[in-house]
């Protein structure tokens, strides 16, 4: 499959990381959001980005300008009449089931009819997207994680209807994007999640109950496990918000306590203290 044409939904933190290694890897995007402000802003941080990386000296200048041309920014996420002519579709919106079947039905509507549709979900069942784009056997999962353009794991994972073609050409965009592909059935947080939060949840407790600081918990790992970020820490970065969600669908599936959220996590997602993004979760962020 020769993905020249990307569509990109969903222009927060992991959408416009997504958007920004498709461009830096050469292919032409459509990044879509709600309304146009806001996915000219989440331009903006890919713009950033890239030019950061520039002045460090890790792409160059030219190179860091030339992916943000390759990027159109569009506001016409109740229509998706802008990702008509795409070769592949990565959805990357808050992990909430109706939202995303939505798109899927729309998208199953507008693009072409060999075009690749991709959810970035993290943790919801892929065969429900696939049903509602009325051409289940080009849908597929692209679990990029958090930040794209830094971690070069994507879980690539299939349903009952996905055929041989698909997967190879989900194979072939990954590689394209320069990603590391790892292949999954379609269960509740695939691999990575699944074993992520439990631990992370694990480190909730320990806080909670006064073991230690979180600070400790967070050193702990990271000089005694050889971990690069603590588990805490990696929890403010996916955004406590989204990681309760979650642990809400793993835990709806499983049926286990570790996928239970604490008591904590919840409580902060209450209040509105959701990680980096919003300034405040187990840590402060300036």
């Amino acid at each position: 499959m020769n993905a020249q044409r990307i569509g990109v939904i969903g222009s927060g933190l992991m959408g416009s990381g997504i958007a920004q290694v498709a461009a830096a890897s050469g292919c032409n995007v459509v990044m879509v959001d709600v309304d146009q402000a806001r996915v000219d802003a989440g331009l903006g941080n890919i713009a950033k980005r890239l030019r950061r990386e520039a002045e460090r000296g890790r792409t160059t200048s030219d190179a860091a300008e030339a992916a943000i041309a390759r990027i159109t920014a569009s506001g016409d996420f109740d229509v998706l009449t802008s990702l008509r002519d795409v070769d592949a579709v990565i959805e990357a919106v808050v992990e909430d089931i109706d939202v995303k079947s939505a798109l899927f039905r729309r998208l199953g509507e507008v693009c072409q009819p060999d075009a690749l549709l991709s959810s970035n979900t993290s943790s919801l069942p892929l065969s429900d997207l696939a049903a509602a784009s009325r051409r289940p056997e080009r849908v597929i999962g692209l679990h990029f994680f958090n930040p794209p353009w830094a971690l070069k794991l994507v879980e690539v994972v299939t349903t009952a209807s996905t055929t041989d073609e698909t997967l190879a050409d989900a194979m072939q965009i990954c590689e394209r994007l320069d990603r590391v592909p790892v292949q999954v059935k379609d269960t509740p947080g695939f691999i990575a999640n699944r074993l992520l939060v439990p631990f992370i949840f694990d480190a909730i407790h320990l806080l909670d109950s006064g073991v230690a600081t979180a600070k400790d918990i967070d050193s702990a790992c990271h000089v005694g496990l050889n971990h690069t970020m603590g588990p805490l820490a990696t929890a403010d970065l996916i955004g406590l918000d989204t990681l309760a969600l979650i642990a809400e669908s793993m835990f709806e599936e499983y049926g286990e306590s570790r996928f239970k959220a604490p008591t904590l996590l919840r409580r902060l997602v209450s209040l509105g203290h959701l990680g980096r993004k919003t300034g405040r979760g187990f840590f402060r962020y300036e």
